[in-house]
């Protein structure tokens, strides 16, 4: 059995989706940052792990694939992590290759 879907409209890249969803455009505005605002923080935080990921592989004097091994991914995902490709990563994917890196994650809520 196939389903066919189509799409009646396609949000421009930089516009507003919100807009197109029928909010206001103060309440669709507000929306928008809002969206932004939360997607910049997760980023913060994959960076964040990122970073702590390549210090430890330079700390440990590791070439990727090593690090590799011990992180339990392959070596394209360790060059991915150096070069912080977060789009790549999930923030829970980054927490298990920090674990298996022998490092303990804690995050504190405000």
């Amino acid at each position: 059995m196939t389903q066919h879907t189509k799409s009646g409209h396609i949000t421009a890249t930089g516009k507003n989706i919100y807009s197109d969803l029928g909010f206001s455009p103060k309440e669709a505005a507000a929306l928008q940052a809002e969206s932004r605002r939360i997607i910049s923080e997760k980023l913060a935080i994959k960076e964040s792990l990122m970073t702590e990921l390549s210090t430890w592989i330079d700390e440990k004097q590791l070439r990727q694939q090593d690090a590799a091994l011990i992180l339990g991914v392959t070596r394209p995902r360790v060059s991915d992590v150096v070069h912080k490709k977060t789009v790549k990563f999930t923030i829970d994917a980054l927490v298990d290759m920090l674990a298996r890196a022998g490092k303990h994650v804690e995050f504190a809520v405000r």
